[in-house]
């Protein structure tokens, strides 16, 4: 049987088209390191490196959370330690105010460290990271509060600030800043109410102290208490919120590890297999070439 001229042409062709395909593949993964370049090299290994991608894509997003979280959690706490440390000094200030060997004036002055003590408390209220507040729950570009008139208000809400940690996994971050220092609901000039707000109680040292009440000092020594317990008692939770981060960040690190790991299984080339591969395929290109050669001009010499 004759096999004509045009298909020993085209036979030979596409024999040498598939011959440079397969160099230029060898070629490339030598120039690049990889397996894997194109779709078509490896359909379902590009699918899974692709998968793997996004997932790179998510934990980066997740490291970002917790980094944001953690300096969210650390200047909270930061601020309650200052808060703290406020609220010792004006305690201790009452005590040497309510004592019988401190008269008018000394308690006049006194006055104007408190009032000095609660500018000082709400800055600290007023904590921002990044230019937004810590203690606004989620209206963190709202300052949270106001003083004005002895009077202080809270502008944000009650649902604390969180962050993603994962699918249906938030852990707060932010505060919900009149739990921590108490509702505004009350009549400001009225003693005998705002017990749990740090900031009345202090307007109503001051008042005290301007007015010379020894009993009325003497009867802030318990509130004064009351708030160092809760202060201190939101201090000690910060430990296990940060702790949860870094648990998270630690199993972040390894599903890091575990994916570039996997990645590197199915991408990177044998360079040294890979360099032997293209030798190979160039020696049985040339071959091709010279068979080729031989065949066409049998071919034109039978068609003569």
């Amino acid at each position: 049987m004759r096999v004509s001229s045009i298909s020993v042409f085209h036979s030979i062709t596409q024999n040498l088209g598939r011959l440079q395909s397969d160099m230029y593949k060898a070629n490339n993964m030598i120039a690049s390191g990889k397996t894997i370049n194109t779709l078509s090299d490896d359909p379902a290994g590009m699918m899974t490196v692709l998968d793997l991608r996004s997932n790179f894509a998510n934990i980066d997003q997740l490291a970002r959370n917790i980094a944001m979280g953690r300096t969210w959690v650390n200047m909270g706490e930061s601020a309650l330690s200052q808060t703290e440390d406020v609220l010792i000094d004006a305690k201790v200030l009452c005590v040497s105010m309510a004592s019988d060997n401190n008269g008018a004036q000394a308690r006049s002055d006194a006055a104007e460290v408190v009032d000095g003590y609660l500018d000082q408390i709400l800055s600290l209220a007023n904590t921002q990271v990044g230019g937004r507040y810590i203690f606004s729950g989620t209206k963190t570009d709202t300052a949270p509060f106001t003083l004005a008139n002895d009077e202080v208000t809270y502008a944000g809400n009650d649902t604390p600030f969180s962050i993603k940690l994962g699918e249906d996994l938030d852990i707060a971050v932010g505060r919900d800043g009149e739990t921590i220092f108490g509702d505004d609901d009350f009549d400001w000039t009225d003693p005998a109410v705002g017990h749990g707000n740090i900031f009345k109680t202090l307007v109503d040292l001051k008042t005290y102290l301007q007015n010379n009440d020894q009993s009325g000092i003497q009867g802030t020594l318990d509130k004064m208490d009351t708030h160092l317990s809760s202060i201190r008692s939101l201090i000690s939770n910060t430990g296990g919120k940060i702790i949860r981060l870094d648990v998270k960040e630690k199993i972040i690190q390894d599903l890091n590890l575990s994916y570039t790991d996997r990645i590197s299984q199915l991408e990177d080339a044998d360079i040294a297999e890979a360099i032997i591969e293209l030798e190979s395929k160039e020696l049985a290109y040339k071959a091709a070439l010279s068979s080729s050669a031989q065949i066409m001009q049998l071919s034109l010499v039978d068609y003569l």
